[in-house]
């Protein structure tokens, strides 16, 4: 009977599982770590970008997302889209090509690998002759053109990569129409460039590196003109009319060359170097377009004065007597143009730039050529983040005002839409409002809409104006000099250089129901802020708090608080200080937490604890934890003392070097910085214990940081006797300590005069002194309390207060429910003696059932050191599911993980990128989108070819067997089902007939 009923226990506990737990990795946000290159389709509206880690990004119209992983651990170094198809094609560092396609299935379009290929030469050639360093997907739609290290030109056929060895174009071939006295002095080099004549599509010129560049007719199989550039060739581009040829060299010059004249000697029609006749840079990339009226565009990056602007980063646009130099803050990857118009036929309307930290979009249409706001894609680290926190569900007034007030912040940008517009956004609207906010180094806190597929910026308050610092307020990067040359302009919002670290945001909490917000950052400093809709104009002054009271023999060795601004500060719309705490010694704050009904902000560092009025501006309470024997906590992070824990000084060395160099030489930082923090936050977490437990050891008292304050926690609950609750606060070390603190909080007619007070009422020492990472209190029905305010806003049901209530206390190592108010030990979970974990990040969620709307179940999300979610059920603590979520070596994202109300996380995967995740069936944010392939009716033929021309003498050639497994390609392209058997057998093929495609390229 036993047995019977645990089975029956077990079978319910499976169904709730699958009624409410589900692990999905849902999507990234985000600016892609480390972007290698860029591609655009104008006839399906989409961007592409690939990264040195071997991703694969496709973004059109906001919500429109697509990701793809190349099984290869290669970068990405070339994006090409297939002219009208819903299909592209990517190169990697390790010379392979890997056919993608956006299928439709179910009524959404996913993004499919269906094949790859490298090319192979034969035995004993050297790799350069196989070496792709050129693409060009022909208009066709039908052919790929690879150029290579060694000179040839490769022709093959999509999507099956079958070569066409009668078409390829070898260097014996091209050498031989070139003139004796060209080759004899110099080799020819790579292929550079490829590009198809717009006007012809039988014709492409090849450009080799040497600067030779030859027309050669596909049709005919021979070179049409050769025009002989004496300097190493860049980037070649074709002009729209087919007229003319524009080459860019190393030198920073580019020529204009007419196409058909018949002396091949006869010297480029036009010549420029635009920055003067001092060594200039390469021009990597140069395009002209038309205007339907005026002059044409001009458009290139690099060939800036070498001595001078050799660190700048800069594309030149010319337009009639408009010259700008764009200057950006990170390398360029590449760039493209927009036009009007369908078929991307008219006027240029938007420069898109991919920098190696942001992408920047350019509104070429608009006087001043503004810059375009990114929906997506928009650097989160432009700053370095520091910390995160979620707020799920915010009302509407409060959201309301936070977009006004982003909106006067963002009259700089230009008022055309986002020009990037393919595909179809088929996701529900979200069910709620979410905010993501995020600390930054630089005293920022960025405001983020987390509702949707696109994390989207909202609003940026800074903290820096109430401090006296290095930083101009009034600093302007679109600023220029008058009569400057070249004529820069400052364009992006990457800028990772702080000119003060302890502005640092470490802490954030805000109030969605009051509209109350606090920050804390790394030298001590708590800003209490409200929502202001207008300008105000005021003075923040600053109320010291010293959190060793007067303890003798501890001297503070790091770095000093920050100075506050005596003169008044006029302050934007928006979240306006008006209480400034400052914690003596001011050391980093590492818990923070607010209660807009009690006007109250508690805040620790590693020596105490402290609790403020933010309404009568009083302190409450101080309360040190500072360990006598923990002179560690008294270095501070940039103390140069010697002592046992070298570790630890050594992190923050790290961050003070990378500081240094990102001043110094102008390199990009953030991902070490980031890596760094974590790293620090997670050995003063660890301390001297194993990575990996099986059973729990007790820690001693002597242990450094022991007094640092990891949570704080307000709950009305019974402290004193079970008939009577009461205001509380509670707060847990990092040496397993939870102190508990009864408050009086006057009415509230009587709050502006009453003050405040505090008295000790419960210290709960862990017997294994492992730190406190978490309280929760739960009332008479097991759940935990509601937020300030929820209850008075009938979000939330009142607590059971006639039941007795649990106080639930997660340490590093277990979970362990004490009852109120006796505080004797009820039930505990020991989770290092499961698996050797411990915990990280823990937060409270409601889990809905997929199945029945009106159940659900409060549960514990809990994050450990290995990278295992968890959810623990309340109140009976047991362990309910458990997923692989993120790798245990990836410290940084391990340490900024947060986790929202509804069952969902985020964590960083990269200094600009998010991974969100879910552990709800019921609350999944991800995308559903469908892209649709460009019709091919209604072309003109110049500029989409029949595809027949280009095909007439491979058809003639074909065999049966050959031609009929090219109609199964085209005809099941689509199907799932198929793919891999296409795949093999075009696999067979290449390898039967590439040896001796090469041998005859070679020849």
């Amino acid at each position: 009977m036993k047995r019977l009923r645990r089975h029956g226990q077990e079978s319910q506990r499976d169904r709730i599982k699958q009624e409410l737990f589900q692990f999905n990795k849902a999507m990234e946000h985000g600016f892609p770590h480390q972007p290698s290159a860029l591609g655009y389709s104008a006839s399906l509206q989409l961007l592409a970008i690939g990264t040195r880690s071997g991703a694969i990004k496709l973004y059109g119209a906001p919500g429109v997302e697509f990701m793809g992983l190349h099984d290869e651990n290669a970068a990405v170094t070339q994006v090409h889209f297939l002219p009208y198809q819903a299909g592209l094609v990517t190169l990697l560092d390790d010379n392979s090509l890997h056919m993608w396609t956006l299928r439709a299935h179910k009524g959404l379009s996913e993004l499919l690998e269906i094949g790859r290929f490298t090319l192979t030469g034969p035995p004993g050639a050297p790799p350069s002759v196989t070496r792709v360093t050129a693409v060009l997907p022909h208009s066709s739609g039908e052919l790929l053109l690879l150029g290579t290290e060694g000179g040839h030109v490769f022709i093959v056929e999509v999507p099956g990569f079958r070569e066409v060895e009668e078409r390829n174009i070898s260097l014996d071939q091209v050498a031989s129409s070139v003139p004796d006295d060209y080759i004899g002095r110099r080799n020819l080099e790579h292929v550079e460039a490829l590009q198809e004549n717009p006007v012809d599509p039988d014709q492409v010129v090849i450009g080799y590196g040497r600067g030779l560049m030859i027309i050669w007719d596909l049709e005919k199989r021979c070179a049409m003109q050769h025009i002989p550039a004496t300097q190493q060739l860049e980037s070649v581009w074709w002009t729209d009319d087919g007229s003319y040829i524009l080459s860019s060299h190393s030198d920073g010059s580019y020529c204009q060359w007419i196409v058909g004249r018949e002396d091949v000697n006869e010297e480029e029609e036009k010549s420029d170097i635009p920055y003067g006749h001092f060594p200039c840079k390469a021009i990597s990339k140069i395009v002209q377009l038309p205007t339907k009226e005026g002059p044409p565009f001009l458009l290139f990056s690099g060939g800036m004065p070498r001595a001078s602007y050799g660190d700048r980063h800069c594309i030149t646009v010319i337009h009639s007597k408009t010259h700008v130099a764009l200057d950006f803050t990170s390398r360029i990857i590449d760039f493209f143009v927009i036009k009007d118009g369908p078929q991307n036929t008219g006027d240029p309307s938007a420069l898109v730039v991919l920098v190696e930290e942001e992408l920047v979009v350019i509104d070429l249409q608009t006087a001043g050529w503004p810059i375009i706001q990114t929906p997506y894609l928009v650097p989160l680290h432009s700053s370095a983040i520091t910390c995160s926190h979620h707020i799920s569900a915010i009302p509407l007034k409060l959201w309301e005002r936070i977009v006004a007030t982003g909106d006067l912040q963002n009259t700089h940008y230009s008022k055309k839409p986002w020009p990037i517009t393919g595909g179809q956004n088929l996701a529900p609207d979200p069910p709620q409002r979410d905010l993501l906010l995020t600390g930054h180094e630089d005293g920022t806190v960025r405001f983020w809409d987390a509702s949707g597929v696109c994390l989207y910026p909202m609003y940026k308050l800074s903290t820096a104006a109430v401090f006296q610092t290095d930083t101009d307020p009034n600093d302007n990067m679109n600023q220029s000099t008058e009569g400057e040359w070249p004529p820069f302009r400052k364009v992006g919002c990457f800028d990772p250089y702080s000119d003060d670290p302890r502005l640092g945001i470490q802490k954030i909490h805000l109030c969605k129901y009051s509209g109350y917000l606090t920050v804390a950052g790394t030298a001590g400093q708590i800003l209490v802020l409200e929502l202001n809709d207008e300008t105000a104009e005021q003075t923040v002054e600053a109320k010291v708090v010293d959190l060793l009271q007067g303890q003798e023999g501890f001297r503070w060795k790091g770095h000093t608080r920050l100075d506050v601004r005596e003169d008044p500060v006029l302050f934007p719309p928006g979240f306006q200080p008006f209480a400034l705490v400052q914690c003596q010694p001011p050391a980093v704050v590492t818990a923070l937490t607010l209660h807009s009904e009690w006007k109250l902000v508690a805040f620790g560092t590693s020596h105490g604890f402290g609790l403020y009025d933010y309404q009568q501006k009083n302190n409450v309470l101080i309360k040190c934890t500072l360990n006598p024997s923990d002179q560690l906590a008294m270095e501070g992070p940039l103390s140069r003392v010697k002592s046992i824990k070298k570790s630890l000084r050594q992190s923050f060395r790290r961050i003070r070097r990378s500081r240094v160099s990102l001043r110094k030489h102008h390199v990009n930082n953030a991902a070490k910085l980031q890596d760094a923090n974590a790293r620090l936050e997670a050995e003063l977490a660890e301390m001297e214990l194993a990575p990996v437990q099986r059973k729990i050891e007790a820690r001693s008292s002597d242990d450094s940081f022991t007094g640092l304050v990891r949570t704080l926690y307000f709950a009305d609950t019974f402290l004193s006797d079970s008939s009577h609750n009461t205001p509380s606060l509670w707060a847990g070390t990092n040496g397993g300590c939870v102190f508990a603190y009864m408050l009086r909080v006057p009415s509230i007619e009587h709050r502006t005069e009453e003050a405040v007070t505090a008295q000790p009422a419960k210290e709960i020492q862990l017997m294994h002194r492992a730190p406190v990472v978490g309280i929760v209190v739960l009332d008479g029905h097991g759940a935990p309390l509601p937020e300030p305010l929820e209850v008075a806003h009938d979000l939330s049901r009142s607590p059971d207060m006639h039941g007795s209530h649990h106080l639930l206390v997660i340490s590093e190592e277990q979970f362990k429910v004490f009852t109120l108010p006796k505080v004797s030990s009820k039930m505990k979970l020991k989770l290092t003696a499961m698996d050797g974990s411990r915990v990280r990040r823990v937060g409270v969620a409601w889990f809905g059932s997929s199945r029945t709307e009106d159940y659900g179940e409060s549960g514990l999300m809990v994050l450990t050191n290995q990278g295992d979610v968890h959810v623990v059920s309340l109140p009976t603590v047991k362990m309910q599911v458990h997923y692989n979520c993120i790798r245990r070596e990836d410290v940084s994202g391990i340490a900024s993980c947060v986790f929202t109300k509804h069952g969902q996380g985020f964590y960083l995967i990269s200094p600009s990128e998010f991974e969100r995740f879910s552990l709800s069936t019921c609350n999944l944010v991800e995308p559903h989108c469908l892209i649709e392939a460009p019709l091919q009716s209604g072309t003109s033929t110049q500029h989409r070819p029949q595809p027949s021309r280009a095909r007439n003498a491979r058809q003639e050639s074909e065999d049966a067997e050959s031609a009929a497994r090219r109609v199964m390609e085209h005809a099941l392209l689509n199907d799932e089902k198929v793919l891999q058997e296409i795949q093999k057998s075009l696999e067979a093929d290449q390898t039967s007939f590439l040896g001796n495609n090469v041998k005859s390229a070679v020849a």
